[in-house]
Formats: structure tokens, C-alpha cells, sequence
């Protein structure tokens, strides 16, 4: 069994403040359809640190939702979650990948500044990538124009935005859109999440 660390968005019941860890079911379905089986990781470090040290598992998935605390978020514990999670992996070596959410700590992590960005929310746009043209889905308020050093941009919007970047050296990546809600799933996805997770060559920079 292929085991990808999942990190969850946290959700707070609006009559008893509740804070409760949630993933969409679609991550399973996808994941599974991929080869892999989601291990999730609960907002919790001490939890997350023992869960890291399984030997089973081949990559880490920051998946979407919630803000970050830098820009009005209200959920330090993910952002503490993820950032141990993305150093672990840093130390570890496995494939970190980042989508929307994940890709947004990804760029801040790399101290690049997010701004808001309009006409991102609900919709369909086309990315220009490395190899021609593709629409993806679209969710997102917050972006980035730029990566830092060590990064590659490999997507962008018409209007500039970042929408996938992958670092040179180290494992990890990020995308802006989701695989998970697309019906059906897209062919591309399967084969770049395979790719990444087995450590092979993808995307060629933009110029």
C-alpha cells in the first residue's frame, strides 16, 4: 500500500465552536484512483510528528481550504501542522506536494508575499504551461506573481498569477487547482501525481 500523508482543513460548528478536522471525500476517490491511500494527518503536532515516522509512507499532500494566519486565517494549528510537515519532509527527502492552500504556504514558506486576486473563485480558466494550454478549476483568493530562487514557475494565468511551481532541487511542488473536484478526474492529474510521488522528472520550466 502506498501511503500519502493528507493534511486535513480544520471547520468550526457554528453553535458550539467546535474545531473539527475535514477532508473531502473526493481526495480519497482520486488518491485512490492514482495507486495511493490517504493517511490523515490531524492538526495536532505531537500527532503529527508519529505519524511522520512510519516508513510506509512515500509523500506528503498539503491539500486546500482555510487561510493562512499571515492573512486573516483563523487556524494556527494547521499552519503549524503543515509547516512541521513541510520541514519534515525537507529532512526526510519525500515528495511534498502542495495544492491551492498548500501551494499558498509553499510560496509564504519561500517568503514570497501573497496578494489578493480577483476572478480566481469558482470558476474555469486556461493556464498557459511549458507545453501548450490547459482549463483547470479555479478557488482561490490569494496568489503570487512571482517564486523565489530555487523555483520554477510551470503554470500561469492570463493575468500573471503563479499556478504551479516546482523547486529544482528539493521534492516538493505546488499547483493552484484541484484535482479532486473535477468529474471526472482529469487524465493529466493521475499521471502528474504519479510522476511526483515516484520521484520522476515533471514539467519543464516556463521560459
Amino acid at each position: 500500500m502506498k501511503l500519502i500523508a493528507v493534511s486535513q482543513r480544520v471547520t468550526i460548528d457554528p453553535k458550539t465552536g467546535e474545531r473539527r478536522d475535514a477532508l473531502d471525500q473526493g481526495w480519497a476517490r482520486f488518491l485512490h484512483a492514482c495507486g495511493f491511500s490517504p493517511l490523515l494527518i490531524p492538526n495536532h503536532r505531537e500527532t503529527a510528528e508519529q505519524l511522520m515516522q512510519l516508513d510506509s509512507l512515500c509523500g506528503v499532500l498539503l491539500t486546500g481550504g482555510n487561510d493562512l494566519v499571515a492573512y486573516g486565517g483563523d487556524v494556527p494549528e494547521r499552519d503549524e501542522t503543515e509547516l512541521f510537515l513541510v520541514d519534515e519532509a525537507l529532512r526526510t527527502g519525500r515528495p511534498l506536494l502542495g495544492v491551492c492552500r498548500g501551494m499558498q504556504l509553499l510560496q509564504w514558506h519561500a517568503d514570497i508575499p501573497l496578494q489578493r486576486v480577483e476572478g480566481h473563485v469558482r470558476t474555469r480558466h486556461t493556464l498557459s504551461f511549458p507545453n501548450g494550454a490547459a482549463s483547470v478549476n479555479s478557488f482561490h483568493n490569494w496568489g503570487a506573481t512571482t517564486t523565489a530562487p530555487g523555483w520554477d514557475v510551470c503554470a500561469t494565468a492570463d493575468d500573471g498569477v503563479v499556478e504551479a511551481v516546482i523547486h529544482r532541487q528539493r521534492r516538493q511542488a505546488g499547483i493552484m487547482w484541484h484535482p479532486e473536484r473535477e468529474s471526472p478526474f482529469c487524465p493529466r492529474d493521475f499521471v502528474f501525481f504519479q510522476q511526483f510521488f515516484a520521484g520522476r522528472e515533471v514539467w519543464p520550466c516556463v521560459d
